[in-house]
């Protein structure tokens, strides 16, 4: 899709972090909306039409998790990257088990935000799952070990690799090296690629 196809909208309780964003999208041809709260969103989400959302995290009034089950609840879907802090991986996780496309973990890059506004618009478009996407996924999580697969387990629900290795018995810098090999096999871009395929696939 073109960027004049779709609305971008911005949810962050912060002045500054929403300006600044939407400045960036606005000079890279984006249409942009920005939200003050969640709640002020998800009161205009049932009469957004072709719209992409990006939410920060952490909110006061309403998480970007909350935001986004709620959205589920009035059936005011629409695809959304979410935006969180060092540290909020296990939420970034809950967000994408409650619909986002993407998360980006906090300080990203200009085109990194950009490429996964884009991914998300994508899902706009009407068209039937790519079914040898998930099958070349499901061929790639059978290429793991039984002990990666434990670790992609730990990943997939946000745990530290000190947690992970606590749980499997073994040391943290033995957990460092599965979840390398895990990244390596499922040709995985990042931590939110990876989990985004292993949900794609039920994992």
């Amino acid at each position: 899709m073109q960027t004049s196809d779709y609305v971008v909208h911005i949810v962050d309780d912060e002045e500054p972090v929403r300006n600044s964003l939407a400045f960036l999208l606005g000079t890279a041809g984006f249409t942009v909306r920005i939200h003050n709260s969640a709640t002020d969103f998800l009161a205009a989400a049932p009469t957004v039409i072709n719209g992409v959302l990006v939410t920060d995290l952490r909110m006061p009034d309403m998480s970007g998790v909350e935001l986004l089950r709620n959205l589920l609840l009035a059936k005011a879907i629409l695809p959304a990257v979410v935006i969180t802090g060092h540290g909020d991986v296990p939420m970034a996780v809950e967000a994408m088990k409650a619909g986002a496309i993407d998360f980006i973990e906090k300080p990203f890059e200009d085109v990194v935000i950009m490429e996964a506004i884009q991914r998300a618009a994508a899902q706009l478009i009407d068209k039937p799952a790519d079914a040898d996407d998930i099958v070349s996924i499901h061929v790639r999580l059978g290429s793991l070990s039984d002990r990666e697969r434990q670790v992609l387990t730990g990943v997939v629900a946000g745990l530290p690799n000190k947690l992970i290795a606590y749980d499997l018995s073994i040391s943290p810098r033995t957990v460092e090296v599965h979840r390398s090999n895990v990244m390596a096999k499922m040709q995985a871009r990042s931590l939110p690629h990876l989990v985004r395929m292993a949900l794609v696939a039920g994992f």
